[in-house]
């Protein structure tokens, strides 16, 4: 996205673009790109992914598929991808085959230059082939460290940290003035979405000082250190602001075709009847603000029909719902695992809670949907909790609705028989439960592969929060709180 932001740039308003950011590959934005098609007639695809096997090549198979994308073409799909080639990991060699600036420009360049009808035939200057696992300079693709004019100081620099890094938190300053420091020492370290990343010495001498402090954000190729060097570190660095060999000058696209025209024109007015969204708008603001991730995990039904049946001897209709037997699974499951017990206050602050509530998702008519919480869930006896449970989705459905503050709701489709689906979370939640309607399916039993009834939980959790493997241990034990359920005394 950033480079072809840069790219456009550069266009300088010669050629207007559609530029669509995909935020999912499953599901894609078909509609969105499918009009922006019909609308220009053009379409590049950039992509940092290779061009064998690829999500671009997918989107083009589906435009050259429809009928009407195909005859609303005025040029070919292009493309842009990193070569068919294995990098390893080697963050300098991966950005030299990464899409860059001039790539995407020659691929603009290119599709507007061409405007033919369907059947015509037009002579297209051949694309100058894209680099494929050229040897990359360091020089060219990382950070370098340098020399301070006229002293033996190094500038350390924050190098390049992988595919998409752009910038991390310090989190530890491992040296300090007078330090003596040796090659791959390692100097501080750093703290991307993924991992911590030490940034080592690749020379030899005595620390001077830092340009940085612990919690700075930091951007690839920042200053953030001076080390004095030793001869042999200082003897084959650059100098800061000595003049730098001229890079060699990119290839010029032809353009010999007419003059290209703007692909953006102003669309017809739309018409039809205004209705209200289905998310209220400031929910839809507050979405943003949530990193989401989504996982996965079928639990066994048996358990829970069994105590089902039970409770139905018991107490007729009074009898506790399976939703109510879930929900009851999912506050024990809370109460083990902190971080599901933390809510995001409009300031972005989370803020773990010694007694929650359990939110309810709750359908209204006129496709409006609320949030029951029952209050203090972690706290009530079963009794209660089912008596607080069916109170509080029965006041939401006659329009008692107030404010929640949940760290985790649960939703459930199970009457429409949806299987699974990817719930969303909206703060101040941390986590979104959903559970899907009961299904057959193959398991694995101590080897033995059988037919089971089985439920999917189908987990989102804000990802700026809790990580994957805590959230997976906390759907493990919700889990083992539904398959091993026993109805409560």
């Amino acid at each position: 996205m950033e480079k072809s932001l840069e790219a456009i740039a550069e266009l300088k308003g010669e050629v207007g673009v559609d530029l669509i950011d995909l935020r999912s590959i499953v599901p894609w934005d078909k509609a969105l790109i499918e009009a922006s098609v019909r609308k220009t007639g053009r379409l590049v695809i950039v992509q940092e992914d290779t061009e064998n096997c690829s999500v671009g090549q997918m989107i083009i198979t589906h435009v050259m598929s429809q009928p009407d994308l195909w005859a609303a073409l005025k040029a070919p799909p292009v493309l842009v991808s990193k070569g068919n080639v294995m990098i390893g990991y080697n963050p300098i060699y991966e950005y030299a085959a990464l899409p860059d600036v001039p790539r995407i420009l020659d691929a603009i360049w290119r599709t507007v230059s061409i405007n033919v009808a369907r059947g015509e035939s037009v002579a297209v200057a051949p694309a100058a082939p894209a680099p494929v696992a050229a040897p990359a300079t360091p020089g060219v693709h990382a950070p370098q460290n340098t020399l301070v004019a006229g002293t033996s100081d190094i500038i350390v620099r924050v190098p390049i940290m992988g595919e998409g890094l752009r910038s991390a938190r310090v989190v530890a300053l491992n040296k300090k003035p007078g330090d003596a420091v040796k090659h791959d020492d390692v100097l501080c370290e750093v703290e991307t979405d993924k991992a911590v990343y030490p940034i080592e010495a690749s020379f030899a001498g005595t620390f001077k000082g830092w340009q940085i402090k612990v919690d700075d954000t930091v951007l690839i190729g920042q200053e953030i250190a001076l080390v004095t060097g030793d001869a042999a570190s200082t003897a084959s660095l650059a100098t800061e602001g000595a003049a730098k060999p001229a890079p060699a000058p990119a290839a010029s696209v032809a353009r010999t075709a007419a003059p290209a025209p703007v692909i953006s024109s102003t669309p017809a007015p739309m018409k039809g009847n205004v209705r209200p969204p289905a998310l209220h708008p400031a929910i839809t603001k507050r979405l943003d603000t949530v990193i989401p991730a989504n996982m996965l995990m079928d639990v066994r039904w048996d358990g829970l029909r069994a105590a089902r049946e039970e409770a139905k001897q018991k107490h007729g209709k009074a009898a506790a719902s399976p939703s109510v037997m879930m929900a009851w699974c999912v506050v024990r499951a809370q109460e083990k695992h902190a971080a599901f017990r933390c809510i995001v206050n409009k300031e972005g602050a989370i803020l773990e809670q010694a007694d929650f509530e359990l939110g309810v998702a709750v359908a209204l008519d006129g496709d409006r949907l609320a949030t029951a919480p029952v209050v203090n869930a972690n706290k009530l006896s079963w009794a209660d909790f089912v008596a607080a449970y069916n109170r509080a989705v029965e006041d939401t459905r006659a329009g008692r609705i107030i404010e929640v503050q949940a760290p985790v709701n649960l939703t459930s489709l199970g009457a429409f028989g949806v299987e699974s689906a990817t719930p969303i979370v909206v703060p101040p939640a941390m986590g979104t439960l959903f559970v899907g309607s009961a299904h057959e399916r193959l398991i694995n039993d101590g080897g033995v592969i059988h037919p089971a009834e089985v439920v999917t939980l189908s987990l989102t959790f804000d990802h700026k929060v809790v990580n994957g493997a805590t959230a997976a241990a906390f759907l493990q034990e919700v889990r083992n709180q539904m398959e091993g359920f026993k109805l409560p005394g």
